[in-house]
């Protein structure tokens, strides 16, 4: 009896495998599902859920409704009409929108400094990717996110060759609304999604009080495919209130192969944050599964020629953000204040343009340029024998790759060397991208992806900024500024950054604005920051009254300026000063 079961079960093991791969092929279809609604009960569709319909040139929806403060607001119906509350909903409005963005869970390859490709296991973006791969958040407004997406090739086939169903006759050169779209179709979720890994993972932005819709679609590792890996999304360090959606399998859900999720996040206090797998969070960390994400204030929203001391005080009338009951009063009774009144106030006008880091009360974190900047390390062996089949030796693992955005440099300044294609499209012959800047490499299938979308390379002008008297400048004239928002999510190392030249103004840790609950800001004005795997800190470069040159921000840990055994690179960018 043992030795014909020996015979037969393998037998029928063998014939099942068509139905069941067909069976598998239909499931995985039929659990994507990718949500991103154009109205809530916070957001009805009366105030900004976007769909100006003005989307050119890579530029998003930007149709913002300026903060004055709370206004209380009652629903008896949910937005379809076809709830009814009872007793009537009471909540206050502090504006926002609904944003969206969809990322996939997968594998990847990407190119380092010396040359080496190195396999990763990793997101990448299946909504705004003409904006992400232009270095740009892949955030969008509920009316982008749900047009249909007609990028690709002059056929309208995704630009692996596959077919797009929603093609709708658009020529690819045209970078409008339908390149930054969601792929909601099943088929080119899997074609667009497999191998496409991004170092950083997809780049995320949102403003406070926005209603934030992530999908995650996990579309298996086409290299590695013994592996039936689960994937996450943890927004780390942020203040979610609902453990459901926090990304920690324990406490929430992990997603399968073929399977979709889509997080709900109601954007809370500004700042910089960073986000990652936590699904064996050392190994698919330092495999590549990381990204940033930051929160732009409400200030940024105040209404033009007001002063913003005036959107500090108004938060004192938001439960959420009060400081102190009494907003008449400076700050102090509550110790978990994100945003405390500035202790002196002399007056601050909103300008059209203007962008803040936090709610500062008092103008101090204006800046003009967003840098966002992913410290990561990379173990080659490890990597390699991720690719292999073969166990992972944690308590081994060395970084010898150090990267800024997913580079090393001279990659992190991301110039280019020759033209692009006729489409604007990647050229096989010139990386990074002239146009985009973003670094491809070529994948097991010979098809060239964006792998590294992101450069570090940071140009300001010293004659560039607002009008107004500006502290060592010319008088009447100002440089620009340029916050560095800094995230560090080694698995092995700290990291020192140095700026020579230019003064870094540290304004923010962990997504606090550094300030005493009296109200007196604690900026730190330094030229070197140090900072371990997990923390994230806000800088402001300020080119007012700086020669023109080019300035180099880099670490001074000298194992750290190297690409594996070869030197010259690792954790260093440029800061380009212009006239």
């Amino acid at each position: 009896m043992r030795k014909s079961l020996q015979i037969w079960l393998p037998l029928v093991v063998v014939c099942l495998i068509p139905a069941l791969a067909s069976a598998q092929v239909y499931q995985g279809g039929g659990s994507f599902k990718v949500q991103c609604p154009t109205a809530t009960i916070r957001h009805p569709g009366t105030t900004a859920t976007g769909g100006t319909g003005t989307v050119v040139n890579l530029t998003p929806d930007t149709a913002e409704v300026p903060y004055t403060g709370p206004v209380v607001r009652t629903a008896t119906k949910d937005p379809s009409g076809t709830h009814t509350f009872a007793p009537a909903l009471t909540f206050a409005d502090s504006g926002g929108a609904i944003k969206c963005q969809e990322i996939s869970g997968g594998d990847g390859m990407m190119t380092e400094a010396d040359g080496n490709q190195t396999f990763m296991f990793s997101f990448g973006p299946l909504s705004g990717l003409g904006l992400i791969q232009n270095g740009q958040p892949g955030t969008a407004f509920a009316a982008d996110f749900n047009s249909p997406y007609t990028a690709g090739d002059a056929s309208g086939n995704y630009l692996n060759g596959q077919p797009n169903p929603l093609f709708d006759g658009t020529s690819s050169a045209s970078l409008a609304r339908g390149a930054n779209a969601a792929i909601t179709d099943p088929a080119g979720i899997m074609n667009t999604g497999v191998i496409n890994g991004n170092i950083p993972a997809p780049l995320m932005a949102v403003d406070e009080d926005d209603e934030y819709f992530l999908t995650l679609t996990n579309v298996g590792m086409i290299m590695r495919p013994d592996l039936f890996e689960q994937h996450t999304v943890h927004f780390h360090g942020y203040p979610n209130a609902s453990s459901f959606y926090d990304g920690v399998p324990d406490a929430s859900i992990a997603i399968n192969i073929g399977g979709s999720f889509t997080y709900y996040y109601l954007a809370p206090d500004a700042g910089t944050y960073f986000w990652h797998c936590h699904i064996t969070p050392p190994e698919h960390l330092q495999m590549g599964m990381v990204g940033q994400l930051f929160v732009r204030p409400r200030q940024n929203r105040t209404p033009a020629g007001t002063d913003v001391y005036q959107t500090s005080l108004a938060q004192q009338n938001d439960l959420r953000t009060a400081c102190n009951p009494d907003p008449a009063t400076q700050p102090g009774s509550d110790i978990l204040c994100s945003a405390p009144l500035p202790a002196v106030h002399p007056g601050f006008p909103h300008t059209a343009g203007y962008k803040y880091v936090y709610n500062d009360g008092d103008g101090s974190t204006r800046y003009d340029i967003d840098v966002p900047i992913q410290i990561h390390g990379f173990d080659p062996n490890f990597h390699f024998v991720g690719m292999t089949f073969n166990p992972e030796g944690f308590s081994d693992m060395k970084d010898k790759y150090f990267l800024l955005n997913g580079r090393s440099y001279p990659d992190t300044v991301g110039v280019a060397g020759g033209p692009a294609d006729v489409l604007g499209q990647l050229s096989t012959a010139t990386n990074p991208d002239p146009v985009t800047h973003a670094i491809s490499t070529a994948d097991t299938d010979t098809l060239s992806r964006p792998s590294q979308p992101l450069p570090t390379l940071i140009t300001l002008s010293a004659s560039g900024g607002p009008a107004g008297t500006c502290g060592t400048g010319p008088t009447g004239i100002c440089g620009q500024r340029a916050a560095l928002r800094i995230a560090d999510l080694d698995v092995q190392e700290y990291q020192t950054l140095s700026s020579v030249g230019i003064p870094m103004l540290l304004v923010g840790f962990n997504a606090k604005i550094l300030r005493d609950q009296a109200g007196n800001n604690l900026y730190i004005t330094t030229n070197s920051i140090t900072l371990g795997g997990g923390e994230s800190l806000d800088v402001i470069l300020d080119s007012t009254g700086v020669a023109p040159g080019t300035y180099f921000l880099y670490t001074p840990q000298l194992d750290h300026l190297s690409n594996d055994a070869e030197n010259f690179g690792g954790l260093m960018t440029e800061v380009v000063v212009t006239k």
